[in-house]
């Protein structure tokens, strides 16, 4: 009897979780159709503003919002280019709050003229007008064999060499990391670097990263502040094994 009564507890428990869903489900949809709707605001937004983002994914015209739903919603800020993930949420008062996490941009492609971002996951995406990028290194003269597309990945070995010149950068000296502005790979040539505030070019050459950080470390200083050793040099060579060059020259292949 006691086992009869408990299957049909659970039963009821069931039927009544079921009814709940569907009825939130009704009742989300209901609301869109009564337009009660009346506000959409974006948060966690980085790359771009708000009112961009909203322009771009057809959110911004009130006057639709009546035939919109939270699912609805979601879809148009997830296919926006830069959005990894996006969380919608109804207040009850007619305020939808979508709250995005967007991809992580390692760099700045500049790939024939045309800017690009590309992400820690090696993916490519169009620099949209009003994107924030001021503080992103460049990555410049790719090879002629790199095809550059938007939302394609580009993770070539030229590309992972630009990526840890830039995290060991980071992991070295965070002034460094910071004034970082170019890395000039040249075509597949030697590695230039050139930082924001420093009139040197750093021919950086390929392999042995972290060891080259380390020196670069040791002259940032000096480097910044345009004393000493670096005063009268025209650039700093790293690519003599345990050795820092600074030179001044006017033959040394820059370009």
């Amino acid at each position: 009897m006691r086992e009869g009564t408990s299957k049909i507890f659970g039963l009821l428990v069931l039927i009544l979780l079921m009814s709940g869903v569907l009825y939130l489900t009704f009742f989300s949809k209901k609301k869109i159709n009564k337009g009660e709707i009346k506000m959409i605001e974006v948060t966690g937004n980085n790359l771009l503003n708000e009112t961009d983002y909203l322009k771009m994914t057809k959110l911004d015209d009130r006057t639709a919002y009546i035939d919109l739903s939270l699912p609805v919603i979601k879809d148009r800020i997830l296919r926006h280019p830069y959005v990894l993930k996006a969380d919608v949420e109804y207040d009850g008062l007619g305020g939808v709050r979508i709250e995005i996490k967007e991809k992580k941009i390692k760099a700045v492609i500049l790939n024939n003229g045309e800017p690009y971002f590309i992400t820690e996951k090696y993916q490519i995406l169009p620099l949209l007008s009003g994107s924030k990028f001021s503080d992103l290194p460049i990555i410049s003269n790719l090879p002629d064999t790199l095809k550059v597309r938007t939302l394609s990945v580009l993770n070539n070995e030229e590309i992972k060499e630009a990526f840890r010149i830039i995290d060991a950068a980071k992991l070295t000296n965070e002034s460094m990391f910071n004034h970082m502005a170019e890395i000039n790979l040249r075509k597949g040539g030697d590695i230039i670097l050139t930082f924001s505030r420093v009139k040197l070019p750093v021919i950086f050459g390929r392999g042995g990263t972290a060891k080259k950080m380390v020196y670069l470390d040791i002259l940032w200083d000096d480097m910044l502040s345009q004393k000493d050793i670096v005063e009268n040099s025209e650039y700093i060579d790293l690519r003599f094994s345990n050795e820092i060059y600074v030179g001044k020259s006017e033959k040394i292949g820059l370009n």
